[in-house]
């Protein structure tokens, strides 16, 4: 299965979300199951097309868990990227209603909002405005490991 992040600058939110996920499935022994990245909705974090490394405080938020990011760099959402991606997972509703616009709609609803899988909702915490990395990490941990189960129960009914 192939899944997106999206953020708006790729720095901080859909990076965080890639490398939680990419690690719970790879504790569940399930990281070949998948193929996982993340992307920005706008061009902000992206100069003369290279993008910016993750944001230092995501980076050191992650590392505070044993997660490392080393080498990823901020790219930007293209309308191509839709045939190409199995589910889009933005951190907030203004992420979804910028990729239904660089989409052109969402007609085989793979759009979704991460903390939509949770029991709670809403959206990520965003620590660009509050400088709070450990909320959006909890709140990325959190959904992402929903959104892992929701996956992976859905595959079960499937087969």
């Amino acid at each position: 299965m192939k899944i997106m992040f999206v953020c708006h600058g790729n720095i901080c939110r859909s990076p965080m979300a890639e490398f939680i996920f990419k690690d719970l499935a790879a504790k569940r022994g399930m990281a070949d199951r998948f193929i996982i990245a993340s992307s920005a909705t706008s061009t902000e974090e992206i100069w003369n097309g290279i993008g910016n490394p993750v944001y230092p405080p995501a980076k050191a938020e992650l590392a505070k868990h044993g997660l490392s990011c080393i080498g990823k760099r901020a790219v930007q959402l293209q309308r191509s990227d839709y045939g190409k991606y199995d589910l889009f997972v933005g951190m907030d509703g203004a992420n979804i209603r910028n990729m239904l616009r660089i989409f052109g709609g969402d007609p085989d609803g793979k759009v979704r909002k991460l903390m939509n899988y949770t029991d709670r909702g809403g959206d990520v915490a965003d620590p660009w405005y509050s400088d709070r990395f450990d909320v959006a990490y909890r709140d990325i941990y959190e959904g992402c490991t929903a959104l892992l189960d929701a996956v992976l129960k859905q595959n079960r009914q499937e087969k």
